[in-house]
């Protein structure tokens, strides 16, 4: 583990340092008053007080913790913004090099949408899909081309995550720079607005339209989420999962449908993760005998953690897809099929952030009050190899990546493929439309 002079905290200030980059200025930033540097002083006293308490390693990894919250404290004493202040609390939390553990910042009074969507494939970052009819696609970006810098950021594989955390919690911004390469080849730089929603004031929230428009997001983000199939013919389904939040019922639904067919597919790719109930639950269908995930090392014991196996699982073919987005339940889902030698993982290496965690939610003030938060990780999972899957992630058992030009015409040789191991004939073109992305309503 890195000292807090290390790698990740001077890579976090050059990133926000960049993340910040920009011509100069009409209006130049005020300076931090003295009421909000002592209210980000508190915010990190408060956080630093439950990592201290919480944390499941009480050695921090060998890091002096008081220490970096001490050295955390002087740079907001000295912050000219309350950007600045922010990235300090965020920057302590990031020493700890930790997926599961970060600062939750207040919540802006607006959304942002630069318009696009971008993934590591590899150790390459590229444009995967493009809002239509926003600046994005006005200005000519287009799945499949390659993003080889963001702000003057260059992304790899390790640092991407810190990158969309930076561009889309801790420091929103109202463009991005990007340095693209199309797909045949050609270089050029494009300036991508982003669209601002102004959101309502907290105490309009309780007017109907407040509570409805909230009701709205809610049910909207809830349909994207759900889980979706495809026959392949009578003989093989594709399960699509974007998270791990569902039911026992809802998971017996799911094997009652895949026991109609010899193979599944469970496409976990660009899924973050969720509920271990919900992995227990899927997990426990896919054996015929109570399966152990893994053991559960907190603060102060270590537990097993097990799937237990229902009667009538599926028992037919089962392959795995994951992708670099494939995260936490996913990846140990992913994980035990292999190492039970249950099934095939395909695809790229997931992201490597399999830790829980607990999400603790804080208030300072009293008139103006801001609200904040922080994710703390309470326990590490070693798998029953006796290994953490944080910051190593899985190995597919067959790697398989979509090119540029796959992802600028819309083709998935990686599900397609999938399905000719099984025995099942089906074209990228037509994979590439199985489960069609549908864009959160603006």
């Amino acid at each position: 583990m890195k000292q807090s002079s290390g790698y990740l905290v001077e890579f976090l200030a050059v990133l926000l340092a960049l993340a910040s980059a920009a011509p100069a200025q009409q209006n130049p930033p005020q300076q931090l008053s003295k009421f909000d540097r002592d209210r980000a002083t508190a915010m990190l006293q408060m956080i630093g007080a439950d990592v201290r308490k919480h944390y499941y390693d009480p050695k921090f990894h060998g890091l002096d913790w008081d220490a970096r919250v001490a050295e955390a404290k002087q740079k907001i004493e000295t912050s000219p913004s309350m950007n600045s202040a922010l990235s300090h609390i965020a920057g302590a939390l990031d020493s700890l090099n930790d997926s599961h553990t970060f600062f939750l910042p207040p919540p802006r009074p607006y959304k942002h949408d630069y318009g696009f969507q971008m993934q590591m494939f590899g150790d390459h970052c590229f444009v995967t899909r493009v809002r239509p009819k926003s600046d994005a696609e006005s200005k000519g970006l287009k799945a499949g081309d390659e993003l080889l810098a963001v702000n003057g950021f260059h992304p790899t594989r390790d640092d991407f995550w810190r990158m969309e955390y930076v561009f889309n919690a801790l420091r929103p911004q109202t463009s991005l720079h990007l340095d693209v390469r199309s797909p045949s080849g050609g270089q050029r730089q494009v300036e991508v607005v982003a669209k601002m929603k102004q959101l309502p004031p907290v105490a309009n929230l309780t007017e109907a339209n407040g509570i409805f428009d909230m009701i709205r997001e809610f049910e909207n983000q809830e349909h994207l989420m759900r889980t979706r199939w495809e026959d392949v013919g009578d003989d093989l389904e594709i399960l699509k999962m974007p998270e791990f939040g569902f039911t026992e019922t809802e998971a017996e639904d799911m094997v009652n449908r895949a026991r109609k067919h010899k193979a599944l597919i469970v496409d976990l790719r660009s899924n973050p993760g969720g509920a271990v109930t919900s992995l227990k639950a899927l997990l426990g269908r896919m054996f015929e005998n109570d399966i152990k995930i893994g053991d559960r090392v907190q603060r102060d014991k270590k537990e097993s953690m097990e799937a237990k196996s229902h009667h009538n699982p599926f028992t037919g073919k089962l392959l795995v897809l994951v992708d670099s987005r494939s995260a936490s339940a996913s990846e140990l889902f992913a994980r035990v099929v292999q190492i039970e030698k249950r099934g095939v993982v395909m695809g790229d290496h997931s992201s490597g952030s399999v830790m829980e965690s607990r999400r603790y939610g804080y208030q300072t003030g009293m008139d103006i009050v801001a609200f904040f938060g922080a994710s703390i990780t309470d326990a590490d999972l070693i798998m029953t190899d006796g290994k953490s899957l944080e910051h190593t992630g899985v190995t597919p058992d067959e790697i398989m990546i979509p090119t540029a030009a796959d992802l600028a015409s819309g083709r998935d040789p990686v599900l397609a493929h999938a399905a000719e191991t099984l025995g099942y004939k089906i074209t990228p073109e037509e994979a590439g439309k199985f489960f069609s992305y549908e864009w959160s309503k603006e």
